[in-house]
């Protein structure tokens, strides 16, 4: 089965993250795309919410797409998620599978700080998606992916909350509903 990853803090998950596993998945003919949340990013900040909340949105989010599915494998290990380890165990737990990794262009380029890298690229076929303001070259493998432009990120979404904006359109219904009801990054 050829299935894709979508890892990443999904804090909260919103309509980027959506169209990108779907047109990639439409794009190289996946099977599946697994959104997999990361525990502690080694090149971010931790997370705002936490990580019962992150699936919870994430679950929400993903419901009504039967090529998604939510697999919490770096949350159960616990610490830094490297992508090197996880990817090894995906490997390890399913010999059968032909896993592609999907990235935006911000991560194409961040590439060579991985850790493990060169290891990485013979484990996994990477994908990169556009994003604004980055380009997709590298002097890795990386398939580039063709997807609508979407200008949306989870920190933008943080911002407008923490401002007291609309997130409307921007996330599913389930998501922003989900966020208010839980008084998520100072929503109300």
């Amino acid at each position: 089965m050829k299935i894709g990853i979508l890892g990443g803090t999904f804090d909260p998950p919103h309509l980027g993250h959506l169209l990108i596993a779907e047109e990639v998945r439409l794009a190289l003919e996946l099977e599946e795309v697994w959104f997999i949340p990361t525990a502690v990013p080694p090149h971010k900040a931790e997370a705002k919410s936490n990580s019962e909340d992150r699936v919870n949105m994430l679950r929400l989010a993903i419901d009504n797409n039967p090529y998604f599915s939510l697999n919490t494998i770096e949350l159960d290990r616990k610490g830094a998620s490297y992508t090197y380890d996880t990817i090894h165990l995906l490997r390890e737990l399913h010999p059968e599978h032909h896993f592609y990794f999907i990235i935006g262009a911000d991560m194409v380029a961040y590439l060579p700080n991985w850790h493990r890298i060169d290891e990485l690229v013979e484990l996994v076929q990477f994908v990169g998606v556009k994003r604004k303001g980055y380009a997709l070259e590298t002097n890795y493998p990386v398939l580039a992916a063709e997807i609508p432009m979407i200008d949306v990120s989870s920190s933008m979404l943080r911002e407008r909350l923490h401002q007291k904006k609309t997130i409307r359109y921007f996330v599913p219904e389930s998501v922003n509903h989900y966020i208010k009801e839980n008084k998520l990054y100072g929503s109300k």
